[in-house]
């Protein structure tokens, strides 16, 4: 063990001394009493770290970000958002640091080189998932002076709605970018020339109106040079238009639908918002294009039948989700190995968002749950998928089996032939709260009067519940149709919540 310690504190002395060598006179070249060698020790730096993160990390280490943040200028601003562009530890010294509230305070700056400077800065640090966003709130004052400086440059549209984008989290931050006119400056920007403050503006609309019904109803109304807003999204999602383009404005009438600001039955959602996310679907959509696809598409027609069954005979969209659980194959076309290592790693995201679209379509229309049981291998699927490790893709796994399992015929059918109950049961140990609601649900589907075998189930499944009420801060989850045919009486904790769901 001692020579394992004298090992690695030779190994850490020997990095220091390195550290030291290599990069400390870039730093000290910032003490330098002649402003000129300071600024061209400034620039010296810059060169030194793009593309060099071991550099980038020696020169956080050695001090390097407090000195050019006393310094600030264009240059000292240039060169942390350089840093920033390392990795997430970098992000995370440069916010210990305090450089948000100093680059916001360079904003008041008159320089439109220097402001931008500071805002590109403040992008990277900000997309960053380390990054509180909270961090952009805590000064009033901000968020108006970023509006004030939008309309200064492209550059200034660009990285203002990305921070805005990245940074709006919750209810209570749209409601912050809302009342200081956010609708108001974005709106023109679906019209610049750029086609990435056109792109920017996009993704800030839709981060805005997701489920909030204020931003929803006055983005309806919104005229961008003489045309509503509405009829500017739906001419996004024409095909000559680039993917990421027409996803984003679906996604933006999806959400101004689903708040009710638009019909259901609006031609605008049924010929061109559904159909662009049927398109988003296909096999020759990269893997996180389809995932969003899915999984907006399923959002948009969750409550509504009609939308169900106009999907469902779309692009043979049944058929078409069975080749998320096939990629990538063993005979992909892929060959970029970056990109068929990032697909490999992430192909659960495509089982899950296509058990969500399944589940989405299967929620009134008995045609479609038989058109999706009888889709090739799907009952195994569903079962495999309430085993994966992803407890995303197991959740929703058992949405699309609880979706399933309100049709009698598939209960007495394919949830028979493939004894789905015992999967769910192990489903049910150690689960986190929403899949154990989840799943309970669809027990108590399957243990209705007309559901076959249910004696076969009935002990263990009585277990279980009679276990949910055994401490005193279990969760005891209910359903009128089990209790009505199980449970004469219940005993619960002190701590105990009932909660009753529909069966």
């Amino acid at each position: 063990m001692r020579r394992e310690a004298s090992a690695d504190s030779l190994l850490f002395s020997l990095t220091m001394q390195e550290v030291t060598a290599t990069s400390r006179h870039y730093v000290d070249r910032l003490f330098h009493p002649d402003p000129q060698k300071v600024l061209q020790g400034v620039i010296d730096m810059k060169n030194a770290v793009i593309g060099n993160n071991k550099q980038k990390a020696n020169l956080i280490v050695l001090g390097a970000v407090p000195r050019l943040l006393y310094l600030l200028q264009t240059e000292c601003a240039v060169v942390l958002g350089s840093l920033a562009m390392g990795t997430e530890n970098n992000i995370k010294s440069l916010v210990d640091c305090h450089i948000i509230p100093a680059l916001l305070q360079g904003l008041v700056c008159p320089d439109l080189i220097f402001i931008e400077a500071c805002l590109r800065c403040l992008r990277t640090v900000f997309i960053s998932p380390v990054t509180p966003v909270q961090l952009l709130y805590t000064d009033p004052t901000v968020i108006p002076h970023l509006m004030s400086l939008m309309s200064r440059s492209p550059r200034t549209q660009d990285y203002i709605t990305q921070i805005f984008s990245h940074c709006c989290k919750s209810p209570e931050h749209q409601t912050v970018l809302f009342n200081h006119g956010a609708i108001q400056n974005i709106a023109p920007m679906l019209i610049s020339p750029s086609y990435k403050v056109r792109m920017q503006a996009l993704k800030c609309f839709s981060v805005l109106a997701y489920e909030n019904t204020q931003v929803s109803m006055t983005l309806v109304n919104v005229l961008v040079d003489g045309e509503l807003l509405s009829q500017v999204f739906v001419r996004m999602m024409q095909r000559d238009r680039p993917i990421e383009m027409q996803l984003t404005a679906a996604k933006c009438l999806t959400y101004m639908c689903r708040a009710g600001a638009i019909r259901t039955d609006d031609r605008c959602i049924v010929l061109k918002t559904l159909p662009c996310l049927v398109r988003m679907c296909s096999k020759e959509r990269l893997l996180e294009e389809r995932v969003e696809g899915a999984e907006s598409l399923a959002y948009l027609m969750e409550p509504d039948v009609e939308l169900q069954r106009i999907a469902s005979v779309t692009d043979h969209l049944v058929a078409m989700l069975a080749d998320y659980f096939k990629y990538p194959s063993s005979v992909s076309t892929i060959t970029d190995i970056k990109r068929l290592d990032h697909d490999l790693k992430h192909a659960h995201e495509l089982r899950q968002a296509a058990f969500k679209l399944y589940a989405s379509l299967g929620s009134n229309d008995e045609d479609i749950r038989k058109k999706i049981t009888e889709t090739e291998n799907m009952m195994d699927r569903i079962v495999s998928g309430l085993s994966e490790s992803s407890i995303k893709v197991r959740l929703a796994a058992v949405r699309c089996l609880h979706s399933l399992s309100r049709s009698v015929q598939q209960l007495r059918t394919s949830f028979h032939d493939h004894a789905v109950w015992k999967p769910l049961m192990k489903l049910l140990q150690n689960a986190p709260d929403e899949v154990l609601v989840m799943a309970s649900s669809t027990l108590c589907n399957l243990l209705l009067e007309f559901s076959p075998s249910k004696e076969v189930r009935r002990a263990a499944i009585r277990h279980y519940y009679c276990s949910l009420v055994a401490g005193s801060n279990t969760t005891l989850l209910l359903f009128p149709s089990a209790i009505q045919h199980y449970y004469c009486y219940l005993v619960a904790g002190s701590n105990t919540t009932l909660l009753l769901f529909p069966s």
